[in-house]
């Protein structure tokens, strides 16, 4: 059964979940992170792949991202840290075919991913810090998996849930994601009626006045 929350996610554009969460006092959109292949806007739960500088441990055999791709499924989203400095591909083409195949909704790395045309070829969502061909081997390993990542400025769990457009990416805890969409509802809602106002004619200087400037404000 779809998740309602991701259902009411999708609806919203990052920017006013990113406004949301600034007028709670929360951790905002983090920025850079762009779609590489796909490019189409994604939300769902997150499940975490926290990556480290150097060869894997001797009794470690299984390849990094193999376990999240396994433990995930519609309406999840992949995210991946990949914060070592290291140019080495945190994703590559057969991990999206696999991701592909289970119906994930999409990928999303802080860090590098490789095999851009592949993925792009058989439409599957990828959003990186950046691309590389550089493989992963013998310079970076899986430190854990469904575990808690560093991720922009902040940190997700397990289970949080995440957005992510050609603006931005919002990660929201699980605890406060209910009073984040509604706030991003009515920032929506607003936003929609000042767009129809100048679709009218009203003058910007007067729509973007007043109300605008007061949006945020914490209630």
């Amino acid at each position: 059964m779809a998740d309602p929350i991701v259902a009411r996610l999708r609806k919203l554009d990052i920017c006013d979940l990113s406004d949301a969460l600034d007028a709670l006092g929360m951790t905002p959109a983090v920025t850079g992170i762009r779609p590489v292949c796909g490019g189409k806007p994604v939300a769902g739960r997150a499940v975490t792949v926290k990556l480290a500088a150097g060869q894997a441990p001797p009794d470690v055999h299984r390849h990094l991202c193999t376990g999240a791709v396994e433990a995930a499924g519609p309406d999840d989203v992949i995210l991946v840290e990949q914060r070592t400095g290291l140019d080495a591909a945190s994703w590559g083409g057969i991990l999206s075919r696999a991701a592909l195949k289970r119906n994930v909704a999409a990928t999303i790395i802080d860090g590098p991913a490789r095999d851009i045309e592949e993925s792009d070829r058989i439409g599957y969502t990828v959003y990186a810090r950046s691309t590389t061909a550089r493989t992963a081997r013998g310079r970076i390993h899986e430190a854990d998996f469904q575990c808690r990542i560093d991720f922009g400025d902040g940190v997700v769990t397990p289970g949080d849930y995440v957005a992510a457009d050609r603006s931005g990416v919002v990660v929201i805890p699980q605890t406060r994601v209910e009073e984040v969409l509604t706030r991003a509802e009515q920032i929506m809602t607003k936003s929609d009626d000042m767009a129809a106002a100048v679709e009218a004619g009203h003058a910007v200087s007067k729509v973007m006045g007043g109300d605008y400037e007061t949006m945020l404000n914490k209630k």
